[in-house]
């Protein structure tokens, strides 16, 4: 029976592939997860309220009397405290306190002094609130003799930092999806985002330079748009303008695909919780969920090191980079790299969206210019068993409430044959052969100003599999 509801929604997805990854998120080749439906709405709102709640005691308490706040799993916010007077203040804000050894300004100086040793390619590192420690992981790539390194540095640190191998390797994901292509690779849009200067795709910053041109296939004649602004490493996010005639500003621009012929209308932008249930869209693995752990994670690919990610359980594979992670109708990263796989399980970092935002200058399509992108007040995820359940309670586009499922309508702006319509007329479609000789040209001309050193990981990264 689970077989057979996959197949169901999997020819959904064949039907919307174009519409569901040009329309503000990805096309979903089967449903693992969904957003959750109206029917669960009531019992979810207490969980935003509980993550306000504990950011709130944390901001006024400070970095010296706490260490972290994260939702329970009775969806209560827990927040980390190192003395009795603070976690006093904590329970009479209706919190849970948790008393702990470690505040953030330790657990922050520790992370500091990782990040000043010499860069291990194949680590990562990220400040675990529940366990008020610092993690630091080891992928299978990384050698006895810097893992001996490493462990020296923690140890001079002290017992707040813990020392993690891990199986796979730290990668970012490009290779093997049928998405967006260009000269550089494959990887997956994110969101549709807008500016004065026009409508733009935002992806991962790894998918490619400034001057990249995508396309909707790999015979390089649908072209798509153009890369008009990257930050990678360091940050991981980049910006794709769409070529005249094939912007995105219509009222569906704004619904990720989730298969089925359905989608989750994204209103907003906001910085998940740790302990958040969140989703995640793909071109290669479709959509999964898992859960937040922990915030502002460091991870040294081999092409760089990239801060500030979002670390969650939520599995990957190659070709999901750039897709979106949201929650509730809530647009929160794009998928910047990871390890493992959807058959394994594995971590997955992401590129929070507020930070790529603002960097940009540009807001989430369907808000208004100057808006930032900021979101609503909106609950927390929670999502039914089975996509079967949400499409039952799917509304009318533009009908139903932020983050509700919803059909892609074949009658409204946005539609998987509006965009299928655009993207196959004959005005729209270059000379394949002289679009991807000018993109290799552009290409050619931005990596000269690397050095070798660069140039060859960059290759390196794009012609290697998933680890």
């Amino acid at each position: 029976m689970r077989h057979a509801r996959r197949r169901i929604v999997r020819r959904g997805a064949r039907l919307a592939a174009v519409g569901g990854l040009l329309c503000g998120g990805m096309m979903v080749t089967h449903a693992m997860a969904s957003e959750p439906s109206d029917t669960s709405r009531a019992t979810q709102s207490s969980a935003q309220t509980a993550a306000d709640t504990g950011a709130g005691l944390v901001s006024r308490l400070g970095a010296s009397r706490t260490a972290g706040s994260w939702i329970a799993e009775d969806g209560r916010p827990v927040v980390a405290v190192t003395d009795t007077g603070a976690a006093a203040e904590v329970k009479r804000a209706g919190a849970r306190p948790k008393v702990v050894s470690h505040s953030m300004q330790d657990l922050k100086s520790a992370t500091e002094k990782l990040s000043s040793a010499p860069r291990v390619p194949g680590t990562a590192w990220a400040v675990d609130y529940t366990k008020n420690e610092v993690v630091v992981q080891a992928d299978s790539t990384v050698s006895a003799t810097a893992w001996s390194r490493m462990t020296k540095l923690a140890d001079g640190i002290g017992d707040s930092v813990r020392m993690s191998r891990t199986q796979g390797a730290f990668t970012t994901r490009v290779n093997g999806a049928q998405a967006i292509f260009s000269t550089s690779g494959r990887c997956s849009a994110g969101f549709n985002v807008s500016s004065a200067q026009g409508e733009f795709i935002l992806t991962a910053g790894h998918c490619g330079p400034a001057g990249s041109i995508w396309f909707s296939d790999n015979s390089g004649r649908q072209q798509v748009g153009r890369t008009v602004s990257t930050a990678f490493p360091g940050s991981d996010f980049s910006l794709i303008q769409y070529d005249a005639g094939k912007q995105q500003a219509a009222a569906g621009s704004n619904i990720v695909g989730i298969g089925g012929g359905n989608g989750v209308r994204i209103t907003g932008a906001a910085d998940p919780a740790v302990g958040q249930r969140v989703f995640r869209s793909g071109s290669t693995s479709g959509l999964h969920d898992g859960k937040v752990t922990a915030l502002n994670a460091t991870v040294n690919y081999p092409e760089g090191t990239v801060t500030g990610l979002v670390e969650t359980t939520v599995c990957a594979e190659p070709g999901d980079s750039g897709g979106p992670l949201f929650s509730e109708g809530i647009a929160l990263g794009v998928t910047s790299g990871g390890n493992g796989d959807c058959a394994t399980g594995g971590t997955t970092f992401f590129q929070p969206v507020t930070k790529a935002l603002t960097a940009l200058g540009v807001t989430l399509a369907g808000q208004p210019q100057g808006a930032g992108g900021a979101a609503p007040s909106s609950p927390a995820p929670s999502a039914p068993a089975s996509a079967e359940a949400s499409q039952g309670a799917a509304a009318g586009p533009g009908a139903a409430a932020p983050g509700a499922v919803e059909p892609v309508d074949s009658t409204g702006a946005g539609t998987a044959e509006t965009f299928v319509t655009e993207l196959t007329d004959p005005q729209n479609i270059g000379p394949g052969l002289l679009v991807i000789a000018g993109s290799i040209i552009a290409l050619v001309a931005t990596r000269f100003i690397r050095t070798e050193q660069d140039r060859n990981a960059y290759r390196r990264q794009y012609s290697q599999s998933w680890g």
